[in-house]
C-alpha cells in the first residue's frame, strides 16, 4: 500500500514542480522575505529529513535555539528522530524555552529509509514529502518563515500548500554527493538533480555555509545564474561548552585508561563516513610512530563520532577503519603491537566531547573539501589547535600557523606537524588562545542568531 502511497505523492509533487517552474521560468532567482519594521516575533517552522547528529543537524539546532531564545515560536518537523541518538536540546521532544529544548514532531517514520539497500535518495524525498503533507494538515499550525535545508523537494509543495515564505539553506548540493557509474544511475539521479535545481530556486531566501560552498553553488547550479546565495557560518553554542565543562559529576563514561594517561592525545572527529577521510588520522597517527619511537608509547590517538547502526556505511566503515589500524600499526613495527595506541568511540556524549577536546594536544579534522565542518569551531574554542586540509571550509575558519594548520592531506605532512606539536607544546597553548579568541569574535550563536534574524526580516 505505501508503495502506491508513494507513486502518488511522487506524481502530485512532479506536477507542482512543473506549474511552479512554468510560473517562475522567466525569474528563477531568490526572492526576499517580506519586510518587517516592528520585527515581531515570526513563528518558524524547521523541516529537516533524518535530526540525528551531524553538522547539518547541529546548525539547524543551534538556529531553532538562537531563535526561541529571542522569543520567536520555533517548531521542528523531521521523518526520523532517535532520542538516543540525537543532540540534548531535541531529546525531551518538548518546548523549553529555559532548558533549551525544542519542539519536535516526528511524521513518517512509517516509511522505509530504502528498498532493499538502494533507492535511498528515492525513500527520503517520499518521507520529507510526507512530513509536508502532514503539515499542511494541521490547520492549527501556521507559519511565517519555513526553514528548510539539505533537501530542496518539498519547497513547491510547501509554497503550494502553506502558502508561507521558504528559506532554504544549501549545506552543498545533494547532486555532488554521489556518483554515477552506470547508466541506470545517470537516469535515476538526473530525474533528481534538474529537480533539485529548480526547486532550490523557488525559495524566497537562500543561504549558505561558507564562501567555498557558495561559489560550489554557483558553478554547480547554472539555471540559477543570477542568483548569489548570502552566507551564514554556522556557529557553536558556548553554553553547551562551558556549563557541561564545570559538571564535575558528569565524567563521560567512554573514556577509559588509556586515555586518560596519554601525554600526547590526538583526536579525531567525525561520523563513520568513508567520505570524511578519516584513514588520514589513523595513517598520520601511524607515520608518527617512526618520526617519535621513543615517545610513541606514551601518544594516543582517540577516533570518535555519529555512529547509526541503522546505516549500513556506518556499521561497515567503522569495521574497516579498525582493521586499518590494526593493520598499520602492527606492520610499522613488527617488534612491538601498537593497536592499542588507538581508540574508537561511537556517538560520544556531549561530556565526552568536551573533555576530549580539553585533553587533546590537537585535533585531526581530515575531510577534504569539507562544505564547513563544525568541528574545527569546537577544537579552537576548547583552546586546541586543529590540522584541517588546504581546502574547503576550513579554509575559512582556521589561520595557518596562528590558529591551526592547514596542509595537504598526506599522512607524512601531518605527522610532521604533530611530531611539532610533541616537541612545542607552548606553541599548541598560545595557538589555542589565539584560536579561541577567534571563535568567540566571529562564530558564536549570538552573532550567527543576529545574522539569521537579518535574513528572516530582510
Amino acid at each position: 500500500m505505501w508503495w502506491w502511497l508513494s507513486v502518488g505523492v511522487v506524481v502530485v509533487a512532479v506536477v507542482v514542480v512543473v506549474l511552479f517552474y512554468l510560473r517562475h521560468r522567466v525569474s528563477t532567482h531568490a526572492r526576499p522575505l517580506p519586510r518587517s519594521s516592528s520585527k515581531t516575533p515570526l513563528r518558524v517552522a524547521f523541516i529537516h529529513p533524518d535530526l540525528g547528529i551531524g553538522g547539518a543537524e547541529r546548525l539547524v539546532v543551534d538556529a531553532g535555539v538562537g531563535l526561541q531564545q529571542r522569543n520567536h515560536y520555533v517548531r521542528f518537523y523531521t521523518s526520523h528522530h532517535d532520542t538516543s541518538h540525537c543532540f540534548a536540546e531535541t531529546k525531551t521532544r518538548k518546548r523549553d524555552v529555559e532548558k533549551n529544548q525544542l519542539h519536535v514532531t516526528v511524521y513518517g517514520d512509517f516509511l522505509p529509509r530504502a528498498i532493499a539497500g538502494r533507492f535511498k535518495l528515492f525513500c527520503t524525498t517520499i518521507r520529507n514529502l510526507y512530513v509536508v503533507i502532514r503539515i499542511s494538515l494541521a490547520a492549527s499550525e501556521q507559519y511565517d518563515i519555513l526553514f528548510v535545508d539539505q533537501l530542496s523537494f518539498s519547497i513547491p509543495l510547501l509554497k503550494f500548500l502553506l502558502k508561507s515564505k521558504v528559506l532554504f539553506y544549501c549545506h552543498h548540493p545533494d547532486l555532488l554527493l554521489t556518483e554515477r557509474k552506470t547508466l541506470l544511475k545517470r537516469v535515476y539521479r538526473y530525474i533528481f538533480d534538474f529537480t533539485e535545481e529548480i526547486t532550490t530556486g523557488m525559495a524566497d531566501k537562500i543561504l549558505v555555509n561558507s564562501a567555498y560552498t557558495q561559489q560550489v553553488f554557483q558553478q554547480t547550479f547554472t539555471r540559477l545564474a543570477s542568483v548569489t546565495p548570502d552566507i551564514l557560518y554556522p556557529a557553536i553554542n558556548f553554553s553547551n561548552y562551558d556549563a557541561k565543562a564545570q559538571q564535575k559529576n558528569q565524567q563521560p563514561h567512554e573514556t577509559n585508561e588509556k586515555i586518560a594517561n596519554a601525554k600526547y592525545l590526538f583526536v579525531s572527529l567525525n561520523r563513520y563516513e568513508r567520505k570524511k577521510n578519516i584513514g588520514l588520522a589513523i595513517e598520520s597517527f601511524a607515520r608518527l610512530k617512526t618520526l617519535r619511537p621513543e615517545e610513541f608509547a606514551e601518544c594516543h590517538l582517540v577516533v570518535a563520532g555519529g555512529y547509526d547502526p541503522q546505516l549500513a556505511e556506518n556499521v561497515q566503515h567503522y569495521d574497516e577503519l579498525k582493521a586499518a589500524a590494526a593493520h598499520l600499526l602492527s606492520s610499522s613495527d613488527s617488534s612491538s603491537d601498537s593497536s592499542g595506541s588507538i581508540t574508537f568511540l561511537r556517538s560520544i556524549s556531549d561530556a565526552s566531547r568536551n573533555q576530549l577536546l580539553r585533553s587533546c594536544l590537537c585535533v585531526l579534522y581530515t575531510p577534504t573539501n569539507e562544505h564547513f565542518g563544525i568541528v574545527p569551531i569546537e577544537c579552537m574554542y576548547a583552546e586546541r589547535p586543529v590540522i584541517a586540509c588546504n581546502s574547503g571550509g576550513p579554509t575559512e575558519s582556521v589561520e595557518h600557523e596562528r590558529t591551526g594548520f592547514l596542509c595537504p592531506p598526506d599522512p607524512q605532512v601531518w605527522a610532521k606537524v604533530m611530531s611539532e606539536l610533541i616537541d612545542d607544546r607552548e606553541k599548541a597553548t598560545r595557538m589555542g588562545q589565539l584560536a579561541k579568541a577567534q571563535v568567540v569574535s566571529r562564530f558564536g550563536l549570538q552573532h550567527f542568531t543576529d545574522e539569521l534574524e537579518r535574513a528572516l526580516y530582510a
